[in-house]
């Protein structure tokens, strides 16, 4: 069997009609990660603690805070508990928030990714929960999640 070390990354920009500082409390706060992403969320923002998000039932992600920079740069490694194709901590995402104009542009990069699968696949997880995110940081309602729904009917 042939090793590889091939490592993928992911990225998205994303204009959103808020202020870094705002878009920073939608990242960082327990309650208001749960707006967008996540039924349980731990989150401390200091660098060195542990995280974990429910995302949806039975599917956690959890890792480390690497690098905080409020409102400008947040740091993290990602994975899933059980059954993901990565494990907690072997990849990191990260979140850039750049002002422009009245609202910020979000630079988001997933690093690390072993292979070109994982990455197809947290892509769409990402676009949709970045979606939400855009939504709820600029003051609307991105309602229930429908994979949440989906998935208790």
């Amino acid at each position: 069997m042939e090793s590889t070390t091939e490592q993928v990354a992911l990225t998205r920009e994303v204009v959103i009609d808020a202020s870094p500082e705002t878009v920073w409390e939608f990242l960082t706060d327990p309650e208001k990660i749960k707006r967008w992403k996540g039924v349980l969320v731990s989150f401390d923002a200091t660098p060195g603690a542990a995280y974990r998000i429910e995302v949806i039932p039975s599917h956690i992600a959890a890792g480390e805070v690497v690098e905080l920079d409020p409102p400008h740069r947040l740091v993290y490694t990602w994975g899933w508990e059980v059954g993901g194709p990565v494990s907690p901590g072997s990849t990191t995402v990260e979140y850039e928030l750049v002002p422009e104009g009245s609202g910020t542009r979000l630079r988001f990069t997933h690093r690390d990714l072993p292979n070109q699968e994982a990455a197809d696949s947290h892509a769409t997880g990402w676009d949709h929960y970045l979606e939400r995110l855009a939504i709820a940081s600029a003051g609307g309602d991105p309602g229930p999640d429908p994979w949440l729904t989906e998935r208790m009917e």
